[in-house]
C-alpha cells in the first residue's frame, strides 16, 4: 500500500471515529467517572474490537451480515438491547461524583474488566460496524496484491486513531469532573446515557435493506 492511500483511509477514518459514537461516549463516561488511567480499560476493549471486525470482514462476515437477515437481526437486536442497557444505568445513576468521592457504585461496574467488556461489546455487537467496514475498507484494498497485509495495516491505522479519539474524549470527561458540581455531574451522566439509548433506538430501527 502506499503513502497516500494510508493518508486518505487515516483522514476519512478519523472523521468517522471523531462523530460521536457509542464507544466515544463510553471513553468520555468512563473518563469522567474513573479518570483516563482507569478509562484506558475501555479503550483497550474498543481497540481489540476493530481489530475483531476488520478481521471479520476480511474473512466475509460482514457480506454474511449483508446477505442474511436473521444473522443481521440478532446481531442487530443483541447490540440495540446491550446499548440500552448500559444507557439506562447511566440515566439512574447518581452522578459522577459519587464515584470520584468514594461513594460505592453498582457491583462490578468499574472494575478494570467490566470497563473492558463493556467498549468491547459496545463494537462487536454493532452491525453497522461490520457492514461499514465492508463497504470502505474495499475502496483502500489493491486486489492485485495480497490482502491479509493490506486489512493488518488498515486495522492498524484505524485502532490507532481510534485510541488517540478515545482518549482526547477522556480527558475532555476527568477533566470537566474538575469544574462540575454534583448537578452537573449528574447531568453529564444524563445526557450520555440519553445519547446512548438513542443510539440503541437508531440501531434498533436500522434495516439491511438500506444498505
Amino acid at each position: 500500500m502506499n503513502e497516500m492511500t494510508i493518508l486518505a483511509f487515516a483522514a476519512v477514518a478519523l472523521i468517522g471515529i471523531a462523530t460521536p459514537g457509542p464507544t466515544v461516549l463510553l471513553a468520555l463516561t468512563n473518563g469522567s467517572r474513573y479518570g483516563v488511567r482507569r478509562a484506558g480499560y475501555g479503550m483497550i476493549g474498543a481497540v481489540l474490537s476493530d481489530f475483531v471486525l476488520i478481521g471479520a470482514v476480511a474473512l466475509g462476515l460482514g457480506a454474511l451480515l449483508a446477505a442474511s437477515e436473521f444473522w443481521f437481526s440478532v446481531v442487530k437486536w443483541a447490540g440495540a438491547a446491550y446499548l440500552a442497557l448500559l444507557g439506562f444505568q447511566l440515566l439512574r445513576s447518581r452522578g459522577t461524583l459519587d464515584i470520584a468521592e468514594g461513594v460505592p457504585s453498582e457491583e462490578g461496574t468499574g472494575t478494570p474488566s467490566s470497563i473492558f467488556a463493556k467498549s468491547f461489546l459496545v463494537a462487536v455487537t454493532n452491525p453497522k460496524g461490520y457492514l461499514f467496514f465492508s463497504a470502505f475498507l474495499p475502496q483502500f484494498i489493491e486486489p492485485a496484491l495480497p490482502q491479509a497485509p493490506q486489512y493488518a495495516v488498515l486495522a492498524l491505522v484505524f485502532a490507532s486513531i481510534d485510541f488517540m479519539v478515545m482518549f482526547g474524549y477522556a480527558m475532555l470527561g476527568s477533566q470537566a469532573m474538575r469544574f462540575l458540581k454534583r448537578s452537573g455531574a449528574i447531568w453529564l451522566d444524563r445526557v450520555c446515557g440519553g445519547a446512548l439509548v438513542a443510539l440503541a433506538g437508531s440501531l434498533a430501527l436500522y434495516r439491511r435493506a438500506a444498505n
